[in-house]
């Protein structure tokens, strides 16, 4: 009986060296057949986490605090023949004027102002628009603004303006 226990380690002792030298050259195929793509995997990952990381300072837009805003009348010569887009009405004629805050210590270029407007009645003087202008250079610190608006003539003034902000970038992007 012994020689026959002593026969069945070995047999199982061979299964085993067998079956792990049979799992050592399938591990070393798949290692080379997926180690390409584990290694588009890992610059793929690597190019994403570098492109969070230097953003270009074109691409990111610096917000530009807008306060005291107020409008005037436009002067005559400016206010002459003034219709409102669709040509048929006639149109008053404002100066939308303010000052504006760039926090940052770079110039910022290509300001878009936001904003809304509305007349005595709290209806909406600008619908569905919410983009009233653009303030090309904004130098660090604080410093002045006006763009020109018109409206229909038919809407009742005070006109009330709220919520008025500016987004711009560091570098020019329009020529």
């Amino acid at each position: 009986m012994l020689p026959s226990l002593n026969m069945e380690k070995k047999n199982r002792l061979a299964f085993l060296w067998n079956y792990l030298a049979l799992a050592m050259n399938n591990y070393s195929k798949l290692q080379t057949q997926y180690s390409g793509l584990i290694k588009v995997v890992f610059i793929s990952c690597l190019i994403g986490v570098l492109s969070w990381v230097w953003t270009p300072s074109a691409v990111a837009l610096t917000q530009i605090k807008l306060f005291d805003v107020s409008y005037k009348d436009c002067p005559p010569e400016l206010a002459q023949g003034t219709v409102v887009s669709n040509g048929s009405k006639s149109a008053s004629c404002f100066i939308v004027v303010g000052k504006a805050e760039n926090g940052t210590y770079k110039t910022v270029y290509d300001a878009d102002i936001f904003g809304r407007i509305y007349d005595a009645n709290n209806d909406s003087v600008m619908q569905n628009r919410t983009r009233l202008g653009s303030i090309a250079e904004v130098p660090p610190g604080i410093s002045d603004f006006e763009f020109r608006i018109t409206v229909p003539s038919n809407q009742p003034t005070p006109l009330q303006l709220k919520q008025f902000k500016a987004a711009g970038f560091s570098a020019q992007v329009r020529r």
